[in-house]
């Protein structure tokens, strides 16, 4: 009799995640889509990075979203993420890097979905003085396999082809090897008070352990959608909307008690 861990039993059935069309029909006549309650971006830099077995491409429809608010996106550079971690947060940190000198060096946002709000938590680890703060959707922060046993079993086999020699792809040893040792103290690097820092997660997530998303570190957000309908459901949308208010708020707090205090006046 195969025995399922404890923090897996209470997983919802995998096959929820089907439902996606449902929160993406839901979205698309939803006010928060239109901008409504939006807070404009004004050309603020925001960096986005998709989760695994899923590329740029997954996060379309929020980055158009976002570019209609004024935001000034950048996609992650990623086709399909299934890479090694370590690596994958290097080429990362050049992209932000470029993004931030774009920019004429204003804080980079960063939206982060499963495994790619990992690494966007790693990247402002690393970096923190070019992140204005971080938002990640259902990602296990706290470990990468509190994931549904089928998963699991993917990220096992492709971490074995990835030994073999299969360029592109993670490895077995990326868990507690070398490559990754930097990522992992990234993750646990604590972020300074200037970085905004929110997780968001669902019980209803059926690929993420919710529970694996609860960093210490983080401002928790519950909501009410499946795994992969994080990336299109509008109460989702609210409240990345409302945290990416919170780090401009953060940010002209700042700018405002730097200033010369006639600048104030």
């Amino acid at each position: 009799m195969r025995i399922v861990p404890p923090q897996l039993r209470s997983l919802p059935p995998i096959w929820r995640e089907t439902l996606l069309p449902t929160a993406a029909a839901g979205l698309f006549v939803d006010p928060i889509f239109r901008g409504h309650g939006m807070p404009a971006g004004h050309g603020r830099p925001l960096l986005l990075i998709p989760g695994y077995l899923a590329g740029d491409r997954s996060l379309a429809t929020m980055s158009g979203w976002l570019q209609r608010a004024g935001y000034r996106t950048e996609r992650a550079g990623i086709r399909l993420n299934v890479g090694c971690g370590g690596e994958t947060v290097a080429r990362l940190e050049q992209r932000l890097e470029q993004l931030y000198e774009a920019s004429g060096g204003r804080r980079v946002a960063i939206v982060g979905q499963s495994r790619g709000g990992a690494h966007a938590r790693a990247l402002a680890g690393r970096r923190p003085e070019l992140v204005s703060g971080v938002v990640t959707l259902g990602s296990p922060l706290l470990d990468p396999l509190m994931v549904h046993p089928l998963v699991r079993m993917n990220v096992e086999l492709v971490g074995r082809l990835g030994m073999l020699g299969v360029p592109g792809l993670l490895r077995a040893a990326c868990r507690d090897g070398a490559c990754c040792e930097p990522l992992r103290e990234n993750l646990r690097a604590p972020l300074p008070t200037h970085v905004g820092y929110v997780s968001i997660y669902s019980r209803n997530d059926g690929i993420v352990d919710w529970r694996s998303c609860l960093d210490p570190g983080a401002r928790h957000v519950e909501v009410d959608t499946t795994h992969l309908g994080m990336g299109f459901h509008a109460p989702t949308y609210r409240e990345i909307a409302a945290a990416l208010r919170g780090f401009r708020d953060a940010e002209l707090g700042a700018e405002s008690f730097d200033a010369p205090l006639a600048a104030v006046a």
